[in-house]
């Protein structure tokens, strides 16, 4: 059934490139266990034990949050179609925002995105795979545009300020370094 190895075989990592959505969760050494659902074309694997996401903004900022505080990270995808399979990147994450060189080095992996809040870039030291027979089979329709869309329209300064107000703060009050 499952299996776990130290690194990202190529089979995964072209599982990894059909998949429409993934899990990230997080936890500071105290407050609240976040799970956070990412979409769009946010995801890239670096390297059998690299992986960087873009973090666009959202109504919280939880990982950022968490991470600075302990930068243990699970990512978990599901086969929604096709063969089942769980798959689960254990690591350490690193925050890189728009002011840090790193981040202006990863960005051209990910399509213009005015919402671009964060890259997190994470070393995997275990992957684990299940066999994902409780997952249900589901029929992707499409990406949606809304918090695209809704990025745009604010502009980068409204984007900016939004962080200000929503995204300074975790829900437990951890800083989050936004600004």
């Amino acid at each position: 059934m499952g299996k776990q190895i130290e690194y990202i075989p190529e089979h995964i990592q072209q599982f990894i490139k059909k998949q429409h959505i993934f899990f990230v969760g997080t936890a500071a050494k105290d407050g609240r266990v976040n799970v956070s659902p990412k979409g769009t074309d946010s995801f890239r694997v670096i390297n059998k034990n690299k992986i960087i996401w873009l973090n666009l903004t959202g109504s919280g900022n939880e990982t950022a949050a968490h991470l600075l505080q302990d930068n243990r990270m699970t990512i978990m995808f599901c086969a929604f179609d096709g063969k089942p399979l769980i798959l689960r990147l254990y690591g350490t994450a690193k925050i890189f925002h728009q002011r840090d060189e790193q981040f202006k080095n990863y960005s051209s992996c990910f399509p213009d995105n005015i919402g671009s809040r964060q890259i997190i870039e994470m070393d995997v030291d275990l992957v684990q795979t299940s066999c994902g027979f409780g997952v249900p089979l589901m029929d992707f329709k499409q990406d949606r545009t809304m918090l695209n869309d809704w990025a745009t329209q604010k502009g980068k300064q409204g984007i900016e300020n939004y962080w200000q107000e929503k995204n300074t703060k975790s829900i437990d009050g951890f800083n989050t370094n936004i600004l």
